[in-house]
């Protein structure tokens, strides 16, 4: 049983260090381990959420949109900056306006500091509504939908059904990437279609990302340049993304 514990550890470790990986990968790195066994062993990883078994292989829970084990961990990662966007963020929330905000960590974040005023919130975060129940002044609704249990986000036809009736005034809109080519992304197609909704809904749309996140190529595109009307990130920020930025005619902060 130690031995077994030990190896599902190194699995872990190793997805972890690679963010993704291939079922053959984890084969040459565990040569004495029968294809059965390794399959098992994902498996068992899988459903502890510990990694995230897909086709083909694995990857790390930060890989996976609105994943890094279930928020926790996420708030250990880059959590300064994470502290700065979001009180950047709150400048934006004025009274009386009606606001999206998007499932995530950073979203999180600032859904715990808002001030409490009349506004209208909606939001696909379970744990930004958590934090905004404390909340007497302003309208809370989460979107419906099917529930992603490793980001606490719901998502789907219904949320998107949702979305539809409301016209926001600012959509707060969470990424898990930016390259170039690709544009914003992350890696669930559900997550996707409804950020792409909010923000066709939305006077103003601004994403929150930190600086770690530029150059990465992800796996569902979300938006464009041109569709963001403000960037908000830390200020470890490249002076060439914000070039590109302004570019497009985006307000960086």
């Amino acid at each position: 049983m130690e031995v077994m514990d030990q190896r599902r550890n190194k699995i872990v470790e190793f997805v972890n260090a690679n963010q993704t990986v291939t079922f053959t990968q984890l084969k040459e790195k565990f040569s004495s381990v029968s294809d059965m066994t390794l399959r098992t062993d994902l498996k068992y990883l899988d459903q502890a959420k510990k990694i995230v078994r897909i086709h083909g292989g694995a990857k790390s829970l930060e890989e996976v949109a609105g994943n890094d084990d279930v928020l926790k961990l996420r708030y250990g990662r880059n959590i300064e900056e994470k502290k700065e966007i979001a009180q950047k963020a709150l400048a934006f929330v004025e009274p009386s306006k009606t606001i999206f905000i998007d499932s995530g960590s950073t979203t999180t974040m600032l859904a715990h500091i808002l001030k409490d005023q009349n506004n209208i919130f909606y939001t696909s975060g379970l744990t930004c509504a958590m934090e905004m129940g404390k909340l007497t002044k302003a309208k809370i609704a989460v979107t419906g939908g099917t529930m992603n249990t490793r980001s606490f986000s719901v998502n789907g036809m219904d949320g998107i059904r949702c979305l539809e009736k409301v016209n926001f005034d600012i959509a707060f809109i969470g990424v898990t990437r930016y390259a170039s080519n690709t544009g914003f992304t992350c890696e669930s197609l559900e997550d996707c279609e409804l950020k792409r909704k909010a923000i066709e809904q939305a006077k103003k749309v601004i994403v929150l990302m930190d600086s770690s996140k530029v150059e990465k190529k992800g796996t569902y595109t979300i938006c464009h340049l041109e569709q963001v009307d403000t960037l908000i990130s830390d200020s470890l920020l490249s002076d060439s993304f914000k070039k590109e930025c302004k570019k497009y005619g985006l307000s960086v902060y």
